[in-house]
């Protein structure tokens, strides 16, 4: 009967945890109104509801950037390691720079860099 009353005993201190700690976010919650202004645009109200749609010519300049932000992420380790594989690490990474390079040439060239 020892074990049964410890249990207990533990039930009853985590339940009273619980609740104080519910009792206590109650207490100091922040008031259910909605805020007048948001972080979104220097607090303006913004113009368009969030879930609107972009303008496709937002897409190909979404690609590039992604494909220049995983440059980064490979250049990094690349330049952790340079040194203990050598040249071939350089050729390499030279290759890839040229695939990226290559792919913003024909973006370039199809017209998905102008505005207008």
């Amino acid at each position: 009967m020892n074990g049964l009353s410890a249990a207990v005993s533990l039930l009853v201190v985590v339940l009273a945890a619980v609740g104080v700690l519910y009792a206590v976010s109650w207490w100091s919650r922040v008031s259910a109104a909605p805020l007048s202004a948001s972080p979104f645009n220097s607090g303006r109200e913004p113009a368009e509801h969030a879930m609107s749609r972009y303008h496709v010519r937002w897409y190909p300049m979404t690609m590039l950037f992604l494909a220049f932000d995983m440059e980064m992420v490979f250049m990094y380790p690349w330049i952790r390691v340079i040194s203990a594989v050598g040249a071939s690490a350089v050729i390499e990474m030279f290759a890839f720079l040229a695939i990226l390079l290559a792919g913003v040439v024909y973006a370039w060239r199809e017209g998905a860099l102008r505005w207008t």
